[in-house]
């Protein structure tokens, strides 16, 4: 995929907003990896020698790389194994996320979180907002966490409040309500309350190969005395930031490229920006949109 002259947000006038731009910022050359005859994800190119050894698991012809199981999670386990063992898996989880069918989001097998990379399969995540609203009723300020800097991947960057991907078996809204207690220490039942956002799409190369990615966002109203307290670990600390200081954040790269367009949208939804400028971002961020099945 060629990179555009300009990305969304680059008229004069306007914040740069990397976060649009990085969404769909695709270079390297990829052949459909097939499930089922179904096109569910990709692999870069330079990986098929690479995948030659695996004549078990998988086929490799001119119109791309093929499972031959039905369900590919047993056979691809021992592959991805050893694709990390060559560091051509990175970030390893132990932990399973479903393979989904992109267009019906049926599940058709499991796979490593880190290997879903590898496959450029669809993964889903589900981040939240967390907001406290001002005397006038409208959102006056945002909750931003900060990745621990010995996170795997974007270590030491800007996040929304609540962010977290889908594991294997769980909807967005349950991974929401799980990710609200560990990274937040929000109890059950003041995460049960999210409003769902838009559904956000990337499709990007990244360090760790190909996301390939939902983001479901949420927002979740926070009194203003509530303040959020991290249980796993993984959040360095939060910062309770006026809404104009959490849009100039994601309108700069100190934001994760996921956190930073879930912002955005919360901006867009609430009113939050100047007519001007959120028409324009309104009209970028329409292209990233996805509208799941129901």
């Amino acid at each position: 995929m060629s990179e555009p002259a300009s990305g969304p947000g680059q008229a004069a006038g306007f914040p740069p907003w990397p976060a649009l731009v990085e969404a769909r910022r695709a270079r390297e050359p990829r052949v459909p990896f097939f499930v089922r005859g179904a096109a569910v994800g990709s692999v870069a190119k330079a990986h098929l020698p690479a995948l030659r050894a695996f004549a078990e698991a998988v086929r490799i012809d001119d119109a791309g790389v093929h499972a031959l199981h039905d369900d590919p999670s047993d056979a691809l386990a021992p592959v991805n194994l050893a694709l990390r063992e060559a560091g051509l898996v990175r970030a390893w989880r132990d932990e399973l996320f479903a393979l989904p069918h992109p267009a019906t989001l049926q599940t058709l097998g499991r796979i490593e979180r880190a290997a879903a990379r590898f496959w450029g399969t669809l993964t889903l995540g589900a981040h939240a907002n967390g907001f406290v609203r001002g005397a006038d009723g409208r959102p006056s300020h945002l909750w931003i966490a900060q990745r621990s800097f010995a996170k795997a991947t974007d270590p030491g960057k800007f996040d929304n409040l609540i962010g977290g991907g889908v594991g294997f078996g769980q909807t967005p809204r349950e991974t929401l309500v799980r990710e609200a207690f560990e990274e937040a220490g929000l109890a059950p039942h003041e995460a049960a309350g999210a409003r769902a956002g838009h559904v956000i799409g990337l499709a990007r190369d990244i360090p760790e190969g190909y996301q390939q990615e939902w983001l479901y966002a949420f927002d979740i109203e926070l009194p203003a005395a509530r303040t959020p307290r991290n249980e796993d670990g993984e959040v360095a600390g939060f910062r309770c930031l006026p809404v104009q200081d959490a849009a100039s954040l994601a309108a700069g790269d100190a934001m994760t490229v996921d956190a930073a367009l879930v912002t955005l949208d919360f901006l867009l939804r609430q009113g939050c920006l100047p007519d001007a400028e959120a028409a324009h971002l309104s009209r970028a961020l329409a292209a990233l949109l996805v509208l799941p099945p129901r």
